[in-house]
């Protein structure tokens, strides 16, 4: 018999985060710690949001696109956008950095950008991983055009990279596991993208949710944000009807809890970091996309608590 928590969740704070001239954080779509503050990914711009206390400065990822650092719906540029859905802590030869990676939702999301800190500025690699994405697909069993990878995390020396799903259609969500010594040998330009290999598909009962997020807990659980969209493929944003988070326990859902509303809303949390963590609490930073690319994304501190599931629990 599985072992279960009940697990509970309350919202401590919500920050609109915009940059020094006023311009707000666009499409929060994840987030990790990052230079005594974190990084924040816009999915529809060249560059992150390094926020720290009293701060927010912009950090390229990724060079223009025929000029554009912004891709938005009314413009006709959203399908250039980068997408980059998925962010990731990492040590590289002992020292933090983030792994950043696209969805692979379209041939313009299927790039992957390194940033560390070097004298304290921000030093970015970055890699073209289009192979990968069709191993991933293939491996996972999802059409290429259905694919959308959104979550990413550290999992006993494995990283472990999460498909969103469109349950809608079907298809739940999933993720694969990569070397991750291998994942950074790309980054460095070491080894080919093609040499990676995807292990291990596991698939999610989420009911409608679908995942947004994935964050490695110190107990060795997994906490993945999910959200209820209405939305016809995986590159078209829809109404949000619901925003939960998902304890999985060896790779199996263990219990799902809605998110608070924020200011009466459903929060579409899209990024999960760890801010900090005793033996029952852990405080979460979670990033929120608002869907509107004049609007500031917000940053969220989330309290979740787990106890024991009382015995004689049904499993």
């Amino acid at each position: 018999m599985r072992k279960t928590r009940h697990v509970h969740v309350e919202l401590e704070d919500a920050t609109a985060l915009r940059f020094p001239d006023g311009s707000p954080v666009r499409a929060a779509s994840a987030v990790a710690p990052f230079g005594g503050g974190f990084l924040v990914a816009q999915d529809d711009a060249t560059h992150a949001a390094w926020c720290t206390p009293g701060a927010v400065a912009a950090v390229r990822l990724l060079p223009a696109v025929t000029g554009l650092d912004t891709f938005e719906q009314a413009t006709g540029t959203k399908h250039l956008k980068p997408d980059l859905e998925a962010a990731c802590a990492i040590e590289v030869d002992g020292e933090q950095a983030v792994l950043m990676m696209g969805s692979g939702s379209s041939p313009a999301r299927m790039r992957w950008a390194l940033v560390s800190l070097l004298e304290g500025e921000p030093q970015v690699a970055t890699a073209d991983m289009t192979p990968l994405y069709a191993a991933v697909a293939e491996r996972l069993g999802v059409a290429s055009d259905l694919l959308n990878m959104e979550g990413a995390c550290p999992v006993r020396g494995a990283l472990r990279w999460f498909q969103r799903g469109l349950p809608a259609l079907g298809v739940p969500s999933g993720s694969v596991d990569l070397d991750l010594s291998g994942a950074l040998a790309v980054m460095a330009g070491r080894l080919s993208p093609s040499a990676l290999t995807a292990v291990n598909p596991l698939t999610y009962d989420l009911g409608a949710l679908a995942t947004t997020d994935a964050v490695a807990l110190a107990d060795g659980t997994v906490l993945v944000s999910a959200a209820t969209e209405a939305s016809p493929n995986p590159r078209d944003d829809g109404p949000v009807t619901g925003s939960a988070l998902a304890l999985l326990v060896d790779g199996e859902v263990s219990e799902v809890v809605a998110l608070p509303l924020v200011d009466g809303q459903v929060a579409k949390v899209e990024g999960l970091m760890v801010v900090g963590a005793d033996r029952d609490t852990t405080l979460l930073r979670a990033v929120v996309d608002v869907d509107d690319p004049g609007s500031p994304s917000l940053a969220l501190l989330l309290r979740l608590t787990t106890s024991p599931a009382p015995t004689g629990t049904p499993t």
